[in-house]
């Protein structure tokens, strides 16, 4: 927020005309965004902000300067002013008559100043670009803090199922019963035909998260990343977590304090770190868990490294069972993001062949990623 009006002050002493109410809406239009998505930024920023075509020029440099990392004011006639704009933001600001706008470029009266070579700009992109593409593993404290705020900040949305149910619209099929009653004003005469449209709903998500001591550098960001699904999707979201055995932790996980619910999972979660039995656990979820929570076709996600100790033949053969039950099986694994990964482990060659979609899930960028993908899904299933 303090980047935001910082930004802000400096469009209206360079010039532009820039309410304050705008600027208090901006934090408000940006969470109906992707934050990541620097265009997505640019644009939302403009449309609230600039509402003259011959400020546009000058708005995108100024954006471009602001939101940059150790940005070089090799030109004195850029942006000038800038360095008093950052050390006294309540000062005066020359009047715009005193500026020439030819071109975008800025040319001020006063540029005969000294300015400093290199400037610290806000960092706010440069240093999300960067924690988006480290793997979580090599995260710092510091780090883990940041990211874990920008997981939250993802925008989820799962992609809808047609019902069997209508609604008045647009589409093939006649609806004769709002037909008759229209047209009853014409004297019973057909003039107008209503029609209907089939009615979507959006699909359940179930995830199986592997907790095992293989997974232990990325469990606590996935816990962070399914909290985030859980609240950030309007329909139920089914959590499960394993690694010699199954817990449900879906109850834990509505708890709107994360640490508290974090705590609540350590508490109720008894094999903690342990070893991995992926297959025993793929069995207890299809045979206790299945026809309660992967109804009407739901999307499952199935996160784990692969690393087995059970049965091989078994992960495989329960693997098929569950593909059968829903309408998409996405195995997330994060060594998939490493170019050295191979698929050796015997689980996984069994696993594999029932996989729809064996995707990495290593870093922010591939939580981005996966958060797009789930929102293009197809209603119909995978050719499979």
């Amino acid at each position: 927020m303090f980047s935001l009006v910082k930004f802000g002050r400096l469009l209206r002493r360079e010039g532009l005309d820039i309410h304050n109410g705008r600027i208090v809406d901006l934090p408000k239009a940006i969470e109906t965004i992707d934050i990541g998505n620097r265009d997505d930024f640019y644009y939302v920023c403009r449309i609230l902000l600039i509402h003259r075509h011959e400020d546009i020029a000058l708005f995108d440099q100024l954006f471009h300067q602001f939101w940059r990392k150790n940005a070089a004011l090799e030109n004195r006639q850029n942006i000038v002013r800038y360095h008093d704009l950052l050390a006294h933001p309540g000062s005066d600001s020359p009047a715009p008559q005193d500026r020439d706008y030819r071109h975008g470029k800025i040319e001020d009266r006063e540029a005969d100043r000294e300015l400093p070579k290199t400037l610290e700009l806000t960092s706010t992109y440069s240093a999300r670009e960067a924690l988006r593409r480290k793997d979580f593993a090599e995260l710092t404290g510091e780090e883990i803090d940041d990211v874990k705020q920008l997981i939250a900040a993802l925008v989820w949305k799962l992609g809808e199922k047609r019902t069997r149910r209508h609604l008045p619209g647009s589409g093939p099929r006649l609806d004769m019963r709002r037909t008759f009653r229209n047209n009853l004003r014409y004297g019973g005469e057909i003039m107008e035909w209503q029609r209907r449209s089939p009615k979507f709903k959006p699909r359940p998500l179930v995830i199986l998260a592997d907790i095992s001591g293989s997974m232990e550098r990325y469990t606590r960001m996935f816990l962070h990343f399914m909290y985030s699904l859980s609240w950030g999707l309007s329909q139920r979201v089914e959590v499960f977590v394993f690694s010699t055995r199954l817990s449900r932790i879906t109850r834990q996980l509505r708890n709107r304090n994360l640490e508290l619910a974090l705590k609540d999972i350590a508490q109720h979660v008894p094999d903690w770190a342990g070893g991995t039995r992926i297959g025993a656990a793929l069995k207890t979820f299809n045979f206790d868990w299945a026809r309660r929570v992967v109804r009407s076709r739901a999307v499952v996600l199935f996160i784990s490294d692969g690393w087995d100790r059970g049965d091989p033949l078994q992960m495989g053969l329960e693997m098929a069972r569950l593909q059968r039950s829903c309408h998409r099986l996405i195995w997330l694994n994060p060594l998939l993001g490493s170019r050295d990964f191979e698929p050796r482990t015997r689980g996984t060659q069994a696993a594999l062949g029932y996989v729809d979609d064996f995707l990495p899930v290593h870093n922010l960028s591939s939580l981005e990623n996966l958060a797009n993908y789930l929102a293009l899904l197809t209603p119909k299933p995978s050719r499979r």
